[in-house]
């Protein structure tokens, strides 16, 4: 649902697009679990389906309306994570070695299994051959859907899949929680934020945060923290809430408790850039449960 209490301060997030978000609602899950698994991190996958849609609102007036959503969206969705990993320096095997002569014994499919357990090892993949992986064992699209998402052939996708699905096959199904490089400016200010933020000490919280802190809320909001109604959202919550330090899949985040029974459980994650010792870009995930519900590992800090 839309919510307003960002409208008046949106940035980007006009009512307009807004109003787009809620048409497209039912698909957002699956766009955010192929772009999770594409990009390897669940909030990185959210940010770069937060970027697709956007993209895709631009583009509106040149969509044919007789074609179905759906494959428009993941296409547009793909080319956004096959840019965001290039950004990141990961190189396209799966392109550069096509013309390598390799000899594969196909797997198939049934060996390997769908689903979550499919899902957790394809990062170890090239691209193309992560992309078609997941569009065709676990999003079921056919042949031609996927060469024409990719940008490729049948006969291509049919060779990634080989490829694909014999790497995987002899791949371990534990998966290895990420290690990351421990910040120690950035895990300070984590305690020092969730410390005030739990306090409701919002003057405190404002001296942690640069003048010209940039805000996310996901699907609500995208522009300066200065504009953004963002304290007095969190202040009014009618239900139980509570933010600590955690992880998720390796990465220090805030994560975003709910009270359900006598437990705190996640519900959301926060995701804080800082530089000199000040939060300079905040990005809030919480209208958007199905990225908690996709991660892997998520590890909170006790709550009293």
């Amino acid at each position: 649902m839309v919510n307003t209490d960002y409208l008046e301060h949106s940035g980007p997030f006009g009512a307009k697009y807004l109003s787009f978000l809620e048409t497209i609602n039912q698909l957002r899950p699956s766009l955010h679990r192929y772009c999770a698994r594409m990009t390897g991190s669940v909030m990185d996958g959210e940010d770069v389906v937060q970027e697709a849609l956007f993209e895709a609102y631009r583009k509106l007036d040149q969509f044919d309306e007789s074609r179905p959503l759906k494959p428009w969206l993941f296409r547009i969705a793909h080319n956004r994570c096959i840019d965001f990993l290039r950004k990141r320096g990961v190189r396209i095997e799966a392109e550069t070695q096509a013309a390598v002569s390799e000899t594969f014994e196909p797997a198939a499919p049934q060996a390997l299994g769908v689903g979550r357990a499919v899902e957790q090892l394809v990062s170890a993949l090239p691209p193309k051959e992560r992309a078609s992986i997941l569009l065709k064992d676990v999003f079921d699209y056919s042949l031609e859907e996927i060469a024409h998402l990719v940008d490729s052939t049948v006969g291509g996708v049919k060779a990634a899949l080989n490829r694909g699905r014999t790497k995987l096959a002899s791949l371990s199904p534990r998966v290895q929680e990420p290690q990351r490089k421990a910040d120690p400016e950035l895990q300070r200010v984590l305690e020092l934020y969730v410390e005030r933020f739990n306090r409701r000490d919002w003057d405190g919280l404002r001296e942690l945060i640069s003048a010209d802190a940039q805000l996310r809320v996901c699907d609500a909001f995208a522009g300066p923290m200065a504009e953004a109604p963002y304290f007095g959202n969190y202040a009014r919550l009618s239900v139980p809430w509570r933010l600590t330090v955690g992880q998720v899949d390796g990465e220090p985040v805030i994560v975003s408790l709910r009270l359900s029974g006598d437990a705190w459980v996640p519900y959301s994650f926060v995701r804080l850039e800082v530089s000199a010792h000040r939060v300079e870009r905040i990005v809030d995930y919480s209208h958007c449960p199905w990225v908690a519900q996709l991660a892997e590992h998520v590890v909170a800090k006790n709550v009293s």
